[in-house]
């Protein structure tokens, strides 16, 4: 059944959407952290469905949504391989 995985994917993309616009004052993590926890079945299952292709054009979508929350966790990622105590750019050497 690829065209439901499909469609899962294209409710997954405009709940993020929607999401984003909704205004919040915690700067939108929790709805960025159930959308990771949500979008990594989600992209498994349509990978498994359509093909590798089809999961790498989802990837690439959800990365484009979902970049902030990437970018933070690259930078925490990069702090701890280097040994920095604390917070990613916090500022202490």
């Amino acid at each position: 059944m690829a065209g439901a995985a499909l469609l899962a994917g294209f409710l997954w993309m405009l709940a993020s959407q929607v999401a984003g616009m909704l205004p919040s004052r915690r700067r939108h993590w929790p709805a960025a952290i159930i959308l990771i926890a949500t979008g990594i079945p989600l992209l498994g299952w349509i990978t498994f469905e359509t093909g590798p292709l089809f999961g790498l054009l989802f990837l690439i979508a959800g990365i484009s949504v979902l970049r902030w929350p990437l970018y933070f966790a690259g930078r925490w990622t990069a702090s701890r391989v280097a040994g920095r105590k604390g917070e990613a750019g916090a500022g202490g050497e």
